[in-house]
């Protein structure tokens, strides 16, 4: 399963290479689609290599690679299946969130490696024959897109599409809701951290506060339930817990809380976060009758509301409680990346072999099948003895246990060191190590076999 696995990462590789440095070939996607193939089925296929044979044989289990992954694309090999796309249109945003880009911004690539308008709604259309029900447009902030409301409008088209939606920061949603609601929007997310004008302006490093809540009043009045994201700070917004759920008191909105999490370049400290428990016992505090209500199978945000509140409160718990079992999302980013986990470092590109000669569209499947099942079960850091550092943490660690060694210096870089008087001196070392390979049963349903390496020792001065 792993020698199909890399076969197929590194064909997926190949296939998505620039086309200055060679295009995918027909053939080299019809290898992938045989090794991905192979997993599925449990047969045993020969790999070709450059120059010679490699013979995978996969055991069958039903339980690693549900039935329904022969089926569809879309379906990993944990039985997941993916009715769920989030599109990013644009790299570029209007504002400077501090958790989310340094106050300067962040490199943005040539107009030409973005995917275009007709690229979009291509892959779209793709995605929804093979089941996506569900596309929610997102960014950098979408609405700065010239074209926003023609591709809402395209998308609504797709005669299977069910639902397009759009998360938005609502500067502009008082001269922008009412052509997207006649292209045919069906819901908005918002993004608001603050019901304060000050910190607003101290958070997103730009001023704008009260056209965001004139555009949420506005939704309301053209018949949506807003959803208003909200990402919960310690030391900076967590006073203003109540407030929110005030906010829920006379609007028909749905506020959900948003556990902090790790993005590169956000400054990240591990205290800031605020967990989901720590918040309800502070709503309990005021509204002891604050209460669970239900949610639907493949919800992210844990449901709430205070009774005779005309609104609700949600938790999006992906720093502690993780939902990763029940997770039916896809992402594509604006350069065309198909990526199966925000968590994820994995990222395949379909705009390269969509703009490949002669790629077909069964070729485009085969891909995003491929990507597909490299899904993992849960997302990194989640698990009973392993805990999510952001970069930021893993230097400080690394630099802390690297304090010592001469070697090294303050910031953790190598730097020379003078040996001139060091003694002469003889060590011996000996190493052995344990390959897993051969037939017995493991519990993840691949094959193990303990082979011991001999003995060898080795003489350094």
């Amino acid at each position: 399963m792993r020698l199909l696995a890399k076969r197929a990462n590194l064909l997926l590789l190949r296939c998505t290479a620039q086309p200055v440095a060679g295009l995918a070939t027909g053939f080299q996607f019809q290898k992938l689609a045989t090794a991905t193939k192979s997993a599925a089925t449990g047969a045993q296929h020969v790999i070709e290599n450059e120059n010679k044979p490699m013979e995978a044989s996969v055991p069958q289990s039903q339980s690693q690679v549900p039935r329904a992954a022969a089926i569809s694309p879309l379906t990993d090999s944990f039985g997941r299946h993916h009715t769920y796309l989030r599109i990013s249109l644009t790299e570029r945003c209007n504002l400077r969130c501090e958790y989310c880009m340094p106050a300067e911004g962040v490199p943005l690539q040539p107009k030409a490696q973005l995917l275009s308008t007709e690229e979009v709604l291509r892959l779209a259309r793709i995605f929804v024959e093979q089941g996506v029900r569900k596309i929610r447009l997102t960014g950098g902030e979408p609405t700065v897109r010239r074209d926003i409301v023609e591709i809402v409008a395209q998308l609504k088209a797709l005669p299977q599409l069910e639902h397009v939606g759009i998360t938005t920061n609502g500067l502009v949603l008082t001269r922008m809701l009412l052509p997207l609601q006649r292209a045919g929007l069906d819901s908005l997310n918002i993004s608001l951290d603050t019901l304060r004008k000050e910190r607003f302006e101290q958070i997103t490093r730009r001023k704008g506060w009260e056209r965001v809540i004139a555009g949420i009043d506005l939704a309301i009045q053209l018949g949506y339930r807003p959803k208003v994201n909200c990402v919960l700070m310690r030391n900076f917004n967590e006073d203003e817990i109540c407030d929110f759920v005030e906010f829920t008191r006379d609007r028909p909105v749905d506020v959900r809380f948003i556990e902090y999490m790790p993005f590169t370049g956000n400054k990240w400290h591990t205290e800031r976060l605020i967990s989901y428990s720590e918040t309800v016992q502070i709503i309990r505090q005021r509204w002891p009758e604050f209460q669970a209500l239900p949610n639907g199978p493949n919800d992210t945000s844990k449901a709430y509301a205070v009774p005779g509140f005309t609104g609700q409160l949600g938790f999006i718990t992906s720093m502690t409680e993780h939902f990763c079992g029940t997770c039916n999302r896809l992402r594509l980013t604006a350069d065309g990346n198909i990526k199966v986990c925000l968590f994820g470092n994995k990222e395949f590109s379909l705009r390269d072999a969509m703009r490949a000669e002669g790629c077909t569209e069964q070729q485009l499947v085969e891909l995003i099948g491929a990507a597909v099942q490299r899904k993992k079960r849960q997302h990194a850091g989640i698990g009973s003895s392993r805990t999510m550092l952001h970069p930021h943490q893993l230097q400080h660690l690394q630099l802390r246990n690297c304090s010592g060694l001469t070697h090294i210096n303050a910031q953790g870089k190598a730097q020379m060191v003078d040996v001139t008087d060091k003694a002469h001196t003889t060590r011996t070392a000996s190493a052995e190590a344990t390959v897993q390979v051969g037939r017995t049963q493991r519990k993840d349903g691949d094959t193990a076999a303990t082979i011991v390496w001999p003995r060898k020792q080795f003489c350094c001065r």
